[in-house]
């Protein structure tokens, strides 16, 4: 994705964008990556930016959006959190993003091993960690896993709260920014889910 200009954040559909990722993912993947210039990049994005896509991912290094998504500079808006929630201040940017810098995809993203939830499954307790680990609890207790042991040491397990809790944020996008899902409605946006794999970069698209 070359960064965009007005005119083509305009006119691009928010299916177009989610295409867009997938292939930039495909060339990650396949070691095909689109060479960069990232002094132009800057020099170009200098006087605005009108990325086409906001990507809430988790703090973990090994999965830098713009990377495993083949993108440069402005082409789109970074949210990380450990855990990739939402709070207040995360939806208000994601509305900045849409509703006035004009990106038209919202791109969830999980990653598999994640640490914050497998904290979240051991109920780990240290600091402020403690406090931001309970943004798991509803998905953590509304979950009827059953099928042996609901801790960190059960990869299963903790993969099913991963993509659960993927889902769970995306449905809280939707009733707790009225703005947000206006767009969505109207068909101005797409919000969507994803996971990323780190053992092999694939991002599986929900």
């Amino acid at each position: 994705m070359i960064a965009a200009n007005k005119e083509s954040q305009i006119n691009i559909s928010p299916t177009e964008v989610i295409n867009i990722l997938k292939e930039g993912n495909k060339r990650f993947i396949n070691g095909n990556e689109t060479k960069k210039d990232f002094s132009a990049e800057v020099k170009g994005t200098s006087s605005g930016q009108y990325p086409l896509a906001c990507i809430l991912g988790c703090i973990d290094s090994r999965v830098p959006a713009e990377i495993i998504f083949d993108q440069g500079i402005g082409d789109i808006f970074n949210v990380r959190i450990a855990g990739n929630f939402v709070n207040t201040d995360i939806l208000g940017s994601m509305e900045f993003a849409c509703k006035v810098a004009g990106s038209k995809v919202i791109l969830v993203l999980g990653h598999s091993q994640c640490g914050a939830v497998k904290g979240a499954c051991d109920g780990v307790k240290l600091g402020n960690l403690t406090s931001m680990l309970s943004n798991f609890d509803q998905v953590i207790n509304s979950n009827q896993y059953s099928n042996g042991e609901r801790n960190s040491q059960n990869g299963e397990y903790v993969h099913l709260i991963a993509e659960s809790n993927v889902k769970n944020t995306i449905e809280k996008i939707r009733t707790e920014s009225p703005v947000l899902k206006e767009m969505e409605d109207n068909g101005e946006i797409k919000i969507i889910g994803g996971m990323y794999y780190v053992s092999n970069g694939t991002v599986e698209f929900y």
